[in-house]
């Protein structure tokens, strides 16, 4: 029986991402998230598709919060097949004005959270000799932008994380990849005014937003053994807007 762990997952993209490995056939899903309450609604939805799903309160920035619910799941299913590190927030501000609590608390929890748990779930992985890490990185952690440098620091690093992790440990049978995801549709793109979306889109060539769905879609292709052969890859989901 195969698990998978994934962050940041009570909602949207991570609620995405675990329904669509539920219905691939993955058994065992553990849905994380800062606040264990706010995760029971996907946990639900992912029994619903006959998974077998947990709940989990986990602070990615904290050590001691990652390596006791990791514990917790090796203890209650024995392994950790696909680890997803999707927990990410924004702190938005010009680089000028931005508070050094705002620039630490979004490195902390969207790439130290993912160092963490990379470091966690590999001394597992290591003894299966198996594994696939899969980070959510984004577009703006490829080419930058105004107003999000904590952000699009973070999401540069994590695509280097991915690219020197998957050196580290393919020897050992782990894969780790990113996803990239450009505009996905969400609460924030519902309330944009027409002229700020417009303006979006016009940077997209398929003239598009992308859905939760297109990054699942990544995500669960990554985890499967079809990416057998795949390491240390960015795959980016982002409508053609950036063509490295």
């Amino acid at each position: 029986m195969s698990t998978a762990i994934v962050t940041g997952s009570a909602r949207g993209i991570g609620r995405a991402i675990c329904e669509k490995l539920a219905k691939d056939g993955v058994e065992n899903i553990v849905v994380c998230d800062v606040k264990a309450e706010w995760c029971e609604e996907t946990v639900e939805a992912l029994k619903a598709l006959g998974a077998n799903a947990i709940a989990m309160e986990i602070n990615v920035a904290e050590a001691a919060s990652i390596d006791a619910g990791v514990d917790a799941v090796i203890k209650q299913f024995g392994t950790i097949d696909i680890c997803v590190n999707n927990a990410g927030i924004t702190r938005d501000g010009l680089l000028m004005r931005m508070s050094e609590e705002d620039w630490d608390s979004v490195l902390d929890i969207n790439l130290k959270g993912a160092f963490l748990m990379t470091k966690a779930v590999s001394r597992n992985m290591m003894r299966a000799r198996k594994g696939s890490i899969i980070n959510i990185a984004s577009v703006v952690g490829l080419m930058g932008n105004a107003g999000q440098c904590n952000y699009s620091a973070s999401k540069g690093g994590l695509v280097a994380l991915t690219k020197s992790a998957a050196r580290e440990l393919g020897a050992r049978g782990i894969r780790v990849n990113a996803v990239a995801p450009g505009f996905i549709k969400s609460k924030m793109t519902d309330v944009l005014t027409d002229d700020v979306k417009n303006r979006m889109l016009s940077v997209i060539p398929m003239g598009k937003f992308g859905e939760v769905e297109d990054v699942a879609n990544a995500v669960a292709f990554l985890a499967s053994d079809a990416a057998a052969y795949i390491t240390g890859q960015v795959i980016s989901v982002n409508g053609g807007m950036l063509m490295p």
